[in-house]
């Protein structure tokens, strides 16, 4: 006699209607999830950026037609410590020094100057040089590298053209020398980087 198969249909269905009540309970809802409001005005930042920094200008800062705004921040370029002392990083400096006067960024420019450039410039005469006077050019040629004395020496030319407060042309150039002690014991980080050490601007006008 053969016995009888078990009744498996109520069991199929119990486990049916368990799965179904399981997938209801972890569905979303019908809602849409709020999408990001790409007008909104960000939040601020939790510190401010100061003022001409690389994040923005200054308060006040126009378009960069006024003097000393302080902006952009004017520095050079990073280079491998390699370069930065020898030939390459004499140009840098001179470079931004010059890019510093045609932005006229005076203060930043005879931020530049040495310990011995500035008996011979004050920062009030440094930026008399140059008052009254638009639309700079400035030229720096290539000079020359020397070494003596545990220091190294690049000597150049800065030329200046430009227009006075009457609209005639004006220029100022001269020689420019610039500085840094190779590495030795007891030198101060400032020594240790090329700074202007000697400026000479005679008005040629």
């Amino acid at each position: 006699m053969t016995a009888p198969r078990p009744q498996l249909a109520p069991l199929i269905v119990l486990v049916a209607l368990l799965s179904l009540a399981a997938t209801a309970c972890s569905a979303p809802d019908d809602q849409p999830e709020p999408q990001p409001n790409a007008s909104a005005t960000p939040e601020p930042s939790a510190t401010p950026a100061p003022p001409g920094s690389a994040d923005g200008p200054p308060p006040g800062y126009t378009d960069g037609s006024g003097i000393n705004e302080g902006y952009p921040i004017l520095r050079p370029a990073d280079l491998t410590p390699e370069a930065a002392r020898g030939e390459a990083g004499a140009r840098d400096l001179l470079v931004t020094f010059a890019r510093a006067l045609e932005l006229r960024e005076y203060d930043q420019a005879w931020a530049m100057l040495g310990i011995t450039a500035r008996q011979d410039w004050t920062r009030e005469q440094f930026n008399q040089a140059f008052a009254g006077l638009e639309g700079l050019t400035v030229a720096v040629p290539g000079g020359t590298l020397e070494g003596a004395a545990g220091s190294s020496f690049y000597e150049s030319r800065i030329e200046v053209t430009a227009s006075d407060p009457a609209g005639r042309p004006a220029r100022i150039e001269g020689p420019i020398v610039l500085r840094r002690v190779n590495d030795v014991p007891g030198a101060t980080p400032d020594q240790l980087r090329w700074h202007i050490e000697r400026l000479q601007l005679d008005v040629t006008h």
